[in-house]
Formats: structure tokens, C-alpha cells, sequence
């Protein structure tokens, strides 16, 4: 593959094919980029980072160069750098992005992703639509933009007017609930789709924001050993360099085995302001976090020295529920034990495990798990924008 390249003398910028990509060099620097005459992708994208670091360009300028590297040999990165602060958003594959959120990432502020599979899939109407709003507004208020993400009548969106909130949160389950394999279906069908946690990282990703804010992942069901029930969310967390804030997994999954398998994928998993992974509606699981930090800055420290090494794997940051809702959310993680007991009497397997727990522990607690599900959620988008400030400063200041 040849790509035309062309500088701009009018601001200096260059282009790459029909993407126009602005970015500072002198003269100098581009000839000797131009000058190579690439014979393979692999090696224009090479020479691209590997002079950006040489001629000493900051954090974000390196960004930017690993920005055009993609766009050389898109195929080399499975996700594009999260990181595309100051840079003008590219898009393609349709993906249409608000402008508030544009403007964000083009002036390197900070943005946190909102999947929306918790709209649609995980809570009735009106109250998925009503917490939809209220996480946007914790979002905003503390100083980031929120981008919640979905695909709409086939076009994946970055960011959701209120309109569009409303429609999916009344959508619900006929939504396509979509993981990274449904992307392309959903489409190519020009259906609308809920992205999971995968899904949503993985657009995220490709149009730069580096910090996500979920209420909780998924991972290694019981018995996954035999069954193979893994969640995708694992394996995107391991290829997709995103900085993941959730209040752990439900203690309904294999959390020990859960933790291993991100070891294997070599993501980074945090406890914030904690030594033990937290379980959703519960701080405690019995299984220590490998890294623990204690402020926002910290955090933002090892998304940043990620993103330099080019470790192309995601963050996972554990928050526990806060003690008060903890102490209102223990009921339901009793009911979640006695439905797991059920389970095991009754000898459900496979594909019906998680519907029945569900459906047990809502009938259990008489609604509790949504007060403690929003609670937490709400903690979430706290954290995680105070991650994104901060990570936003050190890239800025880099």
C-alpha cells in the first residue's frame, strides 16, 4: 500500500490519503520521513514512531505520530491510541461523533465513555433513562464530557443527544445487545445495537478516549473451565488500551479465576483506595487487587506510562461501592448467595445460569439490587472523571 503524502505550507500540517491529520513539522522533519520511500506499511508506520521519539516531541505530539502511523498500517493496531489529545478526530466506518465531544477531544479535555447496554438491558423504563441522564451530569459537573456510546439505525455514535438516550432507554431489551462480534451485524442490518463493555471500549478507542465508566465487567462464570463461558469484556481489556473504572464483578462469577485470566491477558488491574478486588455490590471478594492506588492522579500516572510504553492493553480499575451503600446492598449480595445455591440444587447450567440469578435476586430483595446498581454506578462516573482530568493534565503537560 502507497499512501500520497502532502505538507500543507499554509499550517504546516500533512495528510495522509483522503485523512487529513494536523500536525507541526518543519520542513526538515517531513523530508526525512518522505524520503524513505516506505516499501511496506510496517515499515512507514516504524519510521513514524521511531523519529517522533528521536526528535524529542512531547507525550501528545508522540500521539499524534502514532495517529498518522495508523493510518499507514491501520492493520498493525488492533485499536487505535487512546490518546488523540489535540488532534482532529478521524472518522470512519460512519462512526458520527457529537460535536461537544469533537471539540473535546480536538482540544485535548477530558472525555468519559458511557456504554449503554446498561440503559437498554439493565434496568427498566424510566428509571435506565433517568440514571442515563443523571451519569451525565455527574460527568459534566465535574468538569469532563460524557460520551455515552451506542449504534443507531446502523451508525455507531459518540455521544447521545437527550432525544437519543430517551429512545434507547424505551428501546430496552429490543435493543441488540452488542459485544465487539456484533458490531459488524449490527451495522451491516442498520439495527440499533447497546454496546457492552467490549464494544464500547473498542469505539472508544478508535476515536480516543482514553477513560470508560461502567457499573461492573464481566468475566469467567463458574464452572467456566468446563464451559468456556468467558466474557468478551477480558479479552477486549486485553487488546484494547482503555482505562476501565467499575465497581469489580458480581460475586455470581468466578472472581479468582476472573483475575487470572487478566493476568494472562496482561491488563492492569487497580483497586482504588483499596488492597482487595471489590465484587460489585460488596467491597469485599477475598481476592487481593494487584495495584493499588489512592487518588485520581495516581491512576492517570499508569494510564499515561501505558500508553508510552505502547503496551496495548486496557486498565482495569476496581472501585469499591462506598460503605453506605455497601451496608444497603448487603441483602442483595445474600440473595445473590442463595441463588447460587439454587442453582447448584436445581442443577442449572450454561446459558441459564445468569438470567435466573437475576431474576432471583430482583425478586429477593424487592428492588434493592437497583437502588445499590445506580448507587454505585453514580460512584463510578465520580472516579473516572476525576481520572480523565487528571490524565488529561499530564498528557497536556508532558
Amino acid at each position: 500500500m502507497v499512501c500520497p503524502w502532502f505538507i500543507d505550507p499554509r499550517g504546516g500540517s500533512m495528510a495522509v490519503g483522503n485523512a487529513s491529520i494536523y500536525y507541526h513539522l518543519n520542513l526538515e522533519q517531513f523530508h526525512v520521513l518522505r524520503s524513505s520511500n516506505r516499501p511496506s506499511c510496517c515499515k512507514g508506520r516504524g519510521l513514524l514512531v521511531k523519529q517522533g521519539m528521536e526528535w524529542g516531541f512531547s507525550t501528545r505530539a508522540q500521539c499524534r505520530v502514532a495517529t498518522i502511523a495508523r493510518h499507514i498500517s491501520p492493520a498493525l493496531c488492533s485499536a487505535p491510541n487512546p490518546f488523540m489529545m489535540g488532534t482532529q478526530a478521524i472518522v470512519d466506518g460512519g462512526i458520527q461523533i457529537r460535536a461537544d465531544v469533537r471539540d473535546a477531544l480536538e482540544r485535548g479535555f477530558p472525555v468519559v465513555a458511557l456504554e449503554s447496554t446498561i440503559i437498554s438491558h439493565g434496568m427498566p423504563y424510566p428509571q435506565n433513562f433517568e440514571t442515563a441522564k443523571e451519569v451525565e451530569s455527574i460527568v459534566r459537573d465535574s468538569g469532563a464530557v460524557p460520551a455515552t456510546i451506542a449504534i443507531l439505525d446502523g451508525a455507531p455514535c459518540i455521544g447521545l443527544e437527550e432525544a437519543e438516550l430517551k429512545k434507547l432507554a424505551q428501546l430496552g431489551k429490543k435493543a441488540i445487545k452488542t459485544s465487539r462480534r456484533d458490531i459488524a451485524h449490527v451495522i451491516a442490518k442498520q439495527a440499533t445495537g447497546a454496546t457492552t463493555v467490549s464494544a464500547t471500549m473498542f469505539f472508544a478507542a478508535k476515536v480516543g478516549i482514553s477513560v470508560f465508566v461502567t457499573g461492573g465487567i464481566g468475566g469467567v462464570h463458574r464452572d467456566g473451565e468446563i464451559t468456556m463461558d468467558v466474557s468478551s469484556d477480558l479479552t477486549e481489556l486485553g487488546r484494547t488500551a482503555v482505562t476501565v473504572v467499575c465497581a469489580g464483578v458480581k460475586s455470581i462469577l468466578d472472581i479468582p479465576r476472573t483475575l487470572e485470566f487478566l493476568e494472562t491477558q496482561g491488563v492492569t488491574v487497580i483497586g482504588y483506595g483499596t488492597d482487595e478486588f471489590p465484587a460489585f455490590f460488596t467491597p469485599r471478594s477475598g481476592c487481593k487487587a494487584p495495584t493499588r492506588v489512592n487518588t485520581a492522579e495516581e491512576c492517570a500516572a499508569i494510564t499515561v506510562a501505558n500508553m508510552n510504553m505502547g503496551l496495548q492493553s486496557g486498565i482495569l480499575v476496581g472501585v469499591p461501592i462506598p460503605a453506605h451503600y455497601a451496608a444497603a446492598a448487603e441483602p442483595v449480595e445474600i440473595a445473590i448467595q442463595t441463588s447460587l445455591k439454587e442453582i447448584k440444587d436445581k442443577n442449572i447450567t450454561g446459558a441459564a445460569v445468569t438470567p435466573f440469578v437475576l431474576n432471583r435476586v430482583n425478586e429477593l430483595t424487592g428492588g434493592a439490587s437497583l437502588s445499590a446498581n445506580i448507587a454505585l454506578i453514580k460512584n463510578n462516573a465520580r472516579v473516572g472523571s476525576e481520572i480523565a482530568i487528571a490524565t488529561a493534565a499530564l498528557v497536556e503537560g508532558s
